[in-house]
């Protein structure tokens, strides 16, 4: 998760969000400061190094997804690594340190949507990771920074009055900004509650608190500490393959499938044959989007997921640049997309499925459906695909070397002694050629 979370957000450093939300945080100046990633000359105070960070990680939609639906490692991971920079040099924070922390601020999230059978399906209301991820950074910090448990309690009850955005936002460059806030908010929540600022500390227990996020809340008393078990343990992320709504997986590879059956030997799609394609899928609305019309609009439309996969063959970073999304044989192909909402197929990562059918003009029908992609829980990424993902994402940002010496350092995360040695690399000046390619 540590090492999928670097990589997306390396990539998104080249986002126009991001540079809205760098250029807005150049307003704020500390003594205290941490790492833009990727950003050697340009640093932040550590709330708003994670604030940028977040954004970064989140701005095309390609970090990790969980179940109960959130992404969970966006808020999280910027606020340990802003942390372990500004902290004072002694006493030394450990890999073991930031590990044991953001496994507590994960599962801080994860415990609070299990209480809600609202938080189990795809959310209709409220953004999850501007709610739950927002607790998971304020958890996170607490731990990381050594708070008392009176402050642990005081830093989450002040969390829960910075949570919370609307669906309404997704799919626009606002929506980046939800992951961004999280972090920063959790982090400030922990430090204010180090300067003793109160809250409610029955606020996670109550309606009117954390609550008023979901509908059915019913808190549990968690197993004591010599019976607790991660939720990590028992339930893993869905890692993509490429950055679209976690939705869109399931189209794509259906689809995928599908173009097997119509294209042979290279040929290209007989897109002119092309009647009606219909989409079996859940009730979505907001990746219901049958002409997107910006980059994040279609990270967000299971209608272009299906048409660039049946066209291409394949999707990657660029299939959502403006200029592939506006092709005119998409915008024709988007045009015979029809959507079905069959009632068992339900908005639920655990349980929904994908049937694609194409039919053709002289009859003939040709359809698949998937139910588990490459990169869900059921059917993970292999550590040598995650590698590769985080190369790819990285090496526009850092020199391979750097790239490598990161791989290696993550995966051994529990072994390092100094986490100054992981930051000192997100430090790293872009190499020559790439600096060159950008001017």
């Amino acid at each position: 998760m540590i090492l999928d979370t670097l990589g997306v957000g390396f990539l998104g450093t080249s986002t126009e969000v991001f540079h809205k939300a760098r250029e807005y945080s150049k307003i704020y100046s500390s003594n205290v400061s941490s790492t833009v990633w990727g950003q050697p000359d340009f640093r932040l105070p550590p709330t708003y190094a994670a604030f940028v960070n977040g954004v970064a990680i989140h701005s095309m939609d390609f970090d990790d997804t969980w179940h109960p639906a959130t992404h969970p490692s966006g808020a999280v991971l910027p606020v340990l690594m802003a942390l372990s920079e500004a902290l004072p040099p002694s006493p030394k924070c450990s890999g073991l340190d930031l590990l044991l922390a953001f496994n507590v601020g994960i599962e801080v999230q994860g415990r609070l949507m299990h209480f809600s059978k609202e938080a189990k399906d795809i959310p209709k209301r409220f953004h999850p990771p501007s709610v739950v991820g927002t607790l998971g950074s304020a958890a996170a910090a607490s731990k990381f920074l050594g708070l008392s448990m009176t402050e642990c309690q005081e830093a989450l009850a002040i969390a829960v009055s910075h949570a919370g955005a609307p669906m309404a936002n997704a799919a626009t460059q606002t929506k980046p900004l939800h992951i961004g806030n999280a972090a920063r908010h959790g982090l400030e929540a922990a430090f204010l509650a180090m300067l003793g600022l109160q809250g409610n500390k029955q606020v996670l227990d109550m309606e009117s608190g954390f609550g008023a996020f979901y509908a059915n809340y019913a808190p549990k008393i968690l197993p004591d500490v010599d019976s607790h078990t991660w939720l990590l343990d028992q339930q893993d992320v869905a890692f993509k393959l490429f950055p679209a709504h976690l939705a869109t997986h399931w189209v794509a590879d259906a689809a995928a499938s599908v173009r097997q059956q119509l294209v042979r030997d290279r040929a290209l799609l007989p897109t002119d044959h092309m009647e009606r394609i219909v989409l079996r899928i859940p009730d979505v609305q907001y990746v219901n989007r049958p002409f997107p019309d910006s980059e994040h609009e279609a990270h967000h439309s299971f209608q272009y997921v299906a048409c660039a996969m049946l066209l291409d063959g394949a999707i990657t970073v660029p299939s959502f640049h403006k200029h592939q999304v506006n092709r005119p044989r998409v915008r024709e192909l988007l045009g015979k997309v029809e959507l079905e909402h069959p009632r068992d197929n339900l908005p639920n990562f655990n349980t929904l499925y994908c049937e694609i059918s194409v039919a053709l003009k002289d009859g003939a029908i040709f359809t698949e459906r998937s139910d588990t992609f490459y990169g869900h829980w059921r059917k993970p990424l292999s550590q040598k695909d995650l590698q590769e993902k985080f190369r790819a994402n990285a090496c526009g940002m850092l020199s391979c070397h750097t790239v490598e010496r990161l791989i290696e350092i993550v995966e051994n995360l529990e072994d390092l002694e100094d986490c100054s040695v992981l930051t000192t690399l997100l430090q790293e000046p872009s190499p020559p050629e790439i600096v060159t390619k950008s001017l």
